[in-house]
């Protein structure tokens, strides 16, 4: 076993009080999450007051899109992020810098394949949604720009993931905090003083997210202790670890990539109801995603500390971590629901103030918000059981009820009731149906024993 650097220590999560490690790791992310999402509700916000309702529909439906584009590719690196995280927490040196350039090379590859991939089929993927003939020609303009950024934000996530998986959140924050103010500037550049259109809200995205790739790895491959330092020289793919990295990335990355497409159904019908709807419900996305905050830290906090502490065989203060990171995550998710339920109509108002989107997107919100907590206990006891190398649960449950069950429950119930709220209510039926499940699983599996060979 090697010896621990006095650096290297520092940003371990297997010692010391689990409640401040689990904060004190957590609280990056949330910061982090905050502007990532102030970054993408910058463009909706820009655009929605400088170019009006059709290209907010246009920027608006990027989400499902996006992420059933990336998904898969990010639960690989979350799945790589779980390696580096085990070997790290083992002290396994040799084996952290072999999961460390395994990952970058990975990462290099699924940028450039993502790159053709999405310029190619960004049009025939958003007339399969059906998405308004008016909004069509500024989305195809608006995706086609923002995938050929794809190495950007490809690279961006496996960097932030090393980084993560050995405890380090705060650099990320740092770099994020940056992007993110460059890409408001770009944004009221090109659009609001230069007056370019929608494609330009997409180029100042990859340009920021570019600049936090470059810095991420500058501090991998500069400052960083010899344990995960990158060497540029040394990327390559290391067989048996790529072979660890797919068995605990797949899983995840399936899971993303049919929620995505679930979620990209949704939309479909979603699109149905016109223009309006369409602006509504994705100025609502971008108010959700700071409802979010608390979920995803939390879950990304628990993958890492769940990751280290089984990789060092420290079984119940897994278990303790787990506890005390769900019961954090759903108490500040639900109070998040709360503010945004009150707020909803004034927080539209801000992207758009045309009566009917304040109308979608306030009908949307004040049906999904108060169902926080069991989007939030869903996603931490996803990330516990990806952190303890069980990822096919989750992809299993997910695929089961956010997948086959939502767009059965939609593409039935629509047919009878057309009526948008019902699509609205697809989410928190299915968050329900998934929180038992995983509850069930929780209290009744031996899930600390997926890292034991």
């Amino acid at each position: 076993m090697n010896k621990k650097s006095p650096v290297v220590k520092t940003t371990l999560l297997t010692e010391g009080c689990i409640w401040k490690q689990l904060i004190s790791f957590a609280f990056p992310l949330f910061l982090g999450n905050l502007f990532q999402q102030l970054y993408n509700t910058a463009d909706s916000l820009i655009v929605g007051n400088f170019l009006g309702s059709n290209a907010l529909a246009a920027v608006s439906s990027s989400g499902n899109l996006i992420f059933l584009m990336v998904g898969f590719f990010q639960g690989i690196a979350m799945g790589a992020g779980v390696v580096i995280a085990r070997y790290y927490g083992a002290q396994k040196t040799e084996e952290v810098q072999k999961a460390v350039h395994t990952t970058v090379a990975f990462g290099l590859v699924a940028g450039i394949f993502l790159t053709v991939a999405g310029t190619l089929l960004t049009s025939r993927i958003l007339i399969w949604m059906g998405t308004p003939a008016d909004v069509l020609p500024e989305s195809t303009v608006y995706f086609r720009i923002y995938f050929l950024g794809s190495l950007s934000f490809v690279m961006y996530n496996v960097f932030v993931g090393i980084l993560q998986s050995i405890g380090d959140s705060r650099h990320p924050l740092i770099y994020l905090i940056v992007s993110s103010a460059i890409n408001i500037v770009l944004d009221l550049l090109f659009i609001a003083v230069l007056g370019f259109g929608v494609g330009a809200a997409a180029l100042a995205t990859i340009l920021s997210q570019f600049i936090s790739a470059f810095l991420c790895l500058w501090r991998l491959t500069r400052k960083s202790p010899e344990d995960y330092r990158v060497s540029l020289r040394c990327v390559r793919f290391d067989l048996p670890i790529l072979r660890e990295v797919i068995s605990n990335g797949l899983p995840a990355g399936f899971q993303n990539s049919i929620i995505a497409f679930a979620n990209v159904v949704v939309q479909s019908n979603i699109n149905k109801f016109g223009k309006m709807a369409v602006a509504g419900s994705g100025a609502y996305s971008k108010i959700e995603g700071f409802g979010f905050l608390p979920i995803t830290c939390f879950a990304m906090a628990l993958t890492t500390f769940i990751s280290q502490n089984l990789g060092a065989r420290q079984y119940e203060r897994a278990k303790k971590g787990a506890r005390f990171g769900i019961l954090c995550s759903i108490l500040t998710a639900e109070l998040v629901g709360i503010m945004i339920y009150i707020a909803i109509p004034a927080l539209i108002a801000a992207f758009n103030r045309t009566p009917e989107v304040i109308a979608y997107g306030t009908t949307h919100a004040r049906t999904v918000t108060l169902f926080y907590f069991l989007l939030s206990f869903s996603h931490c006891i996803a990330g516990i059981l990806r952190g303890a190398g069980k990822a096919a649960v989750p992809m299993l449950t997910m695929l089961c009820f956010w997948c086959i069950v939502r767009v059965s429950y939609i593409t039935v119930i629509v047919h009878f009731i057309p009526v948008i709220n019902v699509i609205f209510w697809a989410y928190p039926l299915t968050w329900s149906l998934s929180s038992i499940v995983f509850l069930v699983y929780f209290l009744k599996a031996d899930w600390v024993h997926g890292f034991e060979k």
